[in-house]
């Protein structure tokens, strides 16, 4: 009793805000309609975020716990959701709930040097599984087939003034927490992001490994890039491109190659509202990532328009149009094959 009544309130906020640990959680709440109108409620196969059809669903909800002192750092989140059940499908037990959970011990007293490992956020990519740090409310055909999420040891650097950002990983796999049985082999990722000024930044991330077994082992090499423009107080772009190939079969000196170009503006009017759109193209004609058994294989480009609103500064409202057209018939609508998909979603998100 005596400490809090010799304590200005000043005193006892700056306590607060010293504290180490900190608890956080967000929730998506979302509503999508396919005009194909799919009887078994999922949407295509390659989307693994808001993927289910006419009906009121949850993507993600996440309670998360971050530890943070000067020389070492932990996160710990748990989730649910139908985009834990699509993205975690290869996990087994309590780990399809695993959002996130690694510890980071700083390296060097005199530079940000850590040394970070566990289950961690992806390093590829410009989307990631919450909603309301990407411009759009669906994600894009890259997101959604690249890794969300990441198991292994990462080692970072980041510069003092702040516009350098360098990592390596090992990691086990393609967005896995556990390995395939019978694969014994290590998989590798870089990072390197470069802030020339506020306006402008540069990311480059890459993947390199087999996630098939050892007797079926086929090398996997991928690189994402992409790069930020904030044109004005209102307008910002990005450009995005991934490529990737894979070997053949095993030992083998031919490769398949997947590749999908991305572009997205964002207009801010004001503190409440934004804008953006988005125009991608995904070409997976010998299946890779997404297969399809048909004669092209996947090329299909996709446009989106989508409006946010905040309702309170941790509650958005989102809406999202969106199209897709594929070289081949590969969508369904009104049980047969069509090359066109259209749809619609909004979501209620908020965070705290």
């Amino acid at each position: 009793m005596t400490l809090f009544t010799t304590m200005s309130y000043a005193q006892i906020d700056s306590l607060k805000q010293e504290s180490p640990l900190k608890i956080s959680g967000y929730a998506d709440i979302y509503y999508s309609y396919d005009f194909g109108n799919p009887s078994h409620h999922n949407r295509p196969n390659f989307m693994y975020a808001f993927q289910r059809h006419n009906e009121v669903n949850l993507n993600i909800g996440m309670i998360k716990a971050s530890y943070n002192k000067e020389n070492v750092r932990a996160n710990i989140a748990l989730g649910t959701g139908t985009y834990m059940n699509a993205n975690y499908a290869a996990e087994s037990g309590v780990l399809k709930n695993i959002y996130e959970a690694n510890i980071g011990v700083k390296v060097s007293k005199s530079k940000d040097i850590w040394l970070d490992a566990g289950v961690l956020p992806s390093h590829i990519g410009w989307e990631s599984a919450i909603g309301t740090d990407c411009w759009t409310l669906t994600r894009s055909i890259a997101a959604e087939n690249s890794p969300y999420f990441e198991t292994g040891a990462r080692v970072s650097y980041t510069s003092d003034n702040g516009k350098l950002y360098l990592a390596g990983l090992v990691l086990n796999g393609w967005q896995r927490i556990q390995k395939v049985d019978g694969n014994n082999s290590i998989s590798f990722g870089h990072q390197l992001t470069y802030k020339f000024n506020d306006k402008i930044s540069i990311n480059s991330s890459s993947f390199i490994g087999n996630d098939k077994t050892d007797s079926l082992r086929q090398m996997r090499y991928f690189h994402d890039l992409y790069a930020n423009f904030q044109l004005n107080e209102k307008w910002a772009l990005l450009a995005g491109f991934d490529i990737g190939v894979e070997q053949k079969e095993k030992a083998s000196s031919q490769y398949n190659c997947w590749y999908s170009p991305v572009m997205m503006a964002h207009f801010t009017p004001n503190e409440k509202s934004r804008l953006s759109a988005r125009l991608e193209y995904y070409n997976d004609k010998n299946g890779v990532m997404i297969p399809t058994e048909t004669k092209n294989g996947f090329q299909t480009f996709g446009y989106s328009i989508n409006y946010d609103y905040k309702i309170l500064d941790n509650v958005m409202w989102r809406i999202e149009a969106r199209g897709l057209s594929s070289k081949d018939r590969i969508f369904e609508k009104d049980n047969q094959l069509v090359p066109n998909n259209y749809f619609v979603t909004t979501s209620l998100a908020v965070s705290f």
